[in-house]
């Protein structure tokens, strides 16, 4: 089940869509993935990897959108949030892990590439290289899961969330970005039953998952 929220942060002018045709390609594969249609390979993960590796060193200033607005919405307004650790997968350079460290006792940053968890020096005092398809954490161990334009690995997130965690998980550019998922479909391709709340904001959409028992 999940409930909308009303839009209180505007979309401003000039949000830069990403290629319509590469985009679509993204966004299906991310779909397929989510609901177990597509594996994910070793192949994969590296080819993932060494492309964001290239990118890491400009990425803060010719790729990044500059905007934060759906996290700090969610933040703002998707909470009560659990106390505990909360694990930020696909952190790159770490310009959203300030915004989880106001509200969470500790962030553990994860990444699979190396160069761009070396840009977050100065953002995520606790880095770690993984691959969220297998995390080295052990089972219920945090207290929030956080995925920004993230790809959604459902049952791996669900082992390490804690049994009253929430995901949060935020689009920035909403259903334009190359990795958007709607709230419904992360809840649906979680294991068991949960409740979403979601909203837009900015340019982009955010929603916070509970389990719902």
């Amino acid at each position: 089940m999940t409930a909308a929220l009303p839009r209180i942060w505007p979309s401003p002018d000039n949000k830069p869509l990403p290629p319509t045709g590469t985009a679509e390609a993204f966004r299906a594969f991310a779909r397929d993935l989510a609901a177990g249609r597509r594996s994910w390979d070793a192949e994969t993960a590296r080819f993932i990897a060494a492309q964001f590796d290239q990118l890491a060193a400009e990425w803060d200033t010719t790729r990044a959108t500059g905007r934060d607005d759906p996290l700090r919405d969610a933040l703002e307004r998707g909470g009560p949030f659990p106390d505990g650790p909360c694990l930020e997968l696909g952190s790159g350079t770490g310009l959203f892990t300030p915004l989880l460290r106001r509200v969470f006792p500790r962030v553990i940053s994860v990444d699979l590439s190396e160069q761009m968890l070396h840009q977050a020096a100065g953002r995520s005092p606790l880095r770690v290289r993984a691959d969220a398809c297998s995390l080295p954490l052990a089972d219920a161990q945090v207290a929030a899961v956080a995925a920004v334009d993230m790809l959604l690995f459902p049952t791996e997130t669900a082992r390490v969330l804690a049994p009253h965690g929430v995901v949060l998980w935020i689009n920035q550019l909403g259903e334009d970005g190359p990795l958007y998922l709607p709230a419904a479909e992360v809840a649906a391709a979680l294991p068991g039953d949960w409740l979403a709340v979601e909203a837009d904001a900015g340019w982009g959409s955010w929603a916070v998952l509970r389990p719902g028992h």
